[in-house]
Parts: C-alpha cells; structure tokens; sequence
C-alpha cells in the first residue's frame, strides 16, 4: 500500500519535519511454529508484516488488514506482545521524518482463512513461510529486534508470564 492519504495531507502541511505515528508489527506464526515474512521491495529485506494505524483504526484492526494486504494471508490477533518506540527518528530517501510507537502482536491462523502467502501489493517481492531457526537474508534490522521480542514473549509465556513487554525507566520489563 502507498502512503497513506492522511500522511500524504498532513505533510503538505509540515513538509519534512518530524511527524510521530502509530504503527503495528504482526508476527504469524503457522501451526507448525514457521514465520510468515515477506521480501519488502523498497528495501529488498526480509521482514514482518508491518504498517501505520488509520486515524482511528484500531491497532489489532490495522496489523489483520496489512497481513492480509501484503501477504493474502488471514490472520487473528491473540497477543499484545510489546508496546515500543524507537527513539531514533528515521529519515526517508524523500526527506521526510518519522517516528513510530509500534504495537507488536503475536498473531495465529483465521479458522477456515486463507494461510496460502501470495504477494498482495507492491510493497513486497516475495512472501513465505519460514522456520524461526533458519530464516531468509538479509533481514531488516527491525525485524531482527522484534524478533527478540517475540521470542522473549513467547518464552515468559510458557512459564506462565503473559504480561506485554515494554521500557519504563529506561529497562525492558
């Protein structure tokens, strides 16, 4: 998907300048554990299923709708596994400046849903399943950390902690 149109409007108003958004990351995992990824064409990297909330979309709405944007896949969302910011601001090619509160879900199979990967827009080259111990290259270096995440998450969970991760006071609780 293209930029959003209320991007698109809001930076005819500021031009380049810093602009903070909402966005989501889902991790799919598949009934044999494997990862859904895709190859983003912008980048050429292997990375999760990630994009910018809508004004007032919800954010579990929004990481369902770009799964099934960017890979045909129909997913749900069962965890809220961390709430983060990246504190470095990123720069585009165009000049502009964002940066991003990210959502990241754990996200499984819809019962009777699509779980056949194809490519559903022009922001990737490719998508797939992949097993979380051999994974495509080059990986996007948010893909890398999140996946630390998601693993982090999935680990407490097993011994019964499924608190959502986040930083406060500059420590990962």
């Amino acid at each position: 998907m293209p930029t959003p149109q209320f991007v698109l409007e809001l930076r005819k108003k500021i031009g380049h300048d810093l602009l903070w958004m909402v966005g989501v990351t889902g991790c799919v995992l598949d009934e044999r554990g494997r990862v859904l990824l895709g190859r983003r064409s912008d980048t050429g990297q292997w990375a999760m299923v990630y994009g910018i909330n809508e004004p007032g979309e919800q954010p579990a709405d929004t990481v369902v709708r770009e799964i099934k944007e960017e890979t045909g896949v129909d997913a749900v969302v069962t965890d809220l596994v961390a709430v983060t910011s990246d504190p470095n601001p990123m720069t585009y090619a165009n000049g502009d400046i964002a940066q991003y509160m990210d959502h990241s879900f754990l996200c499984a199979l819809k019962p009777g849903g699509n779980a056949e990967p194809f490519v559903g827009d022009e922001e990737s080259l490719s998508v797939g399943w992949f097993d979380l111990d051999d994974l495509p290259q080059p990986l996007a270096k948010s893909t890398v950390e999140r996946l630390k995440l998601f693993r982090t998450y999935i680990e407490n969970k097993r011994r019964g902690d499924s608190h959502a991760l986040f930083v406060f006071d500059g420590e990962r609780h």
